[in-house]
């Protein structure tokens, strides 16, 4: 299936899903090989531990965040960020309420497979 975002994205113009206590996600652009995602984390929320074929890079937009990478911890606040290899685990806890944008290569058609008729 071909996957592609709108040229412009208006965040006031997405619905948030609801994909654990917690947590609520945007989508922003992607097409079959990108997305961006954004993420916002309520305090003590956790993006349990997991692993997934793609590649992931991540920008903590705001708030403070004990990130975890195979096995390795690091607080990680405003501006920063992180990078995940395929096939990682990793595992995030917010500590203090925030956002992160999450860049995923290709697009998580399992993000995508659970939204009712994939509107994103």
């Amino acid at each position: 299936m071909k996957y592609q975002s709108e040229f412009f994205i208006e965040t006031n113009n997405i619905d948030w899903h609801e994909p654990a206590p917690g947590l609520k996600r945007k989508f922003m652009g992607y097409n079959n090989d990108i997305m961006m995602v954004q993420i916002h984390f309520e305090k003590g929320a956790i993006g349990a531990l997991h692993k997934h074929p793609h590649s992931q890079t991540t920008y903590v937009a705001s708030g403070k965040f004990e990130v975890t990478i195979d096995n390795e911890k690091k607080a990680l606040h405003t501006n920063d960020g992180f990078f995940v290899p395929p096939d990682i685990e990793h595992s995030v806890l917010c500590l203090e309420e925030g956002i992160l944008v999450d860049t995923f290569s290709p697009i998580r058609e399992d993000f995508v497979s659970a939204i009712p008729d994939h509107k994103i």
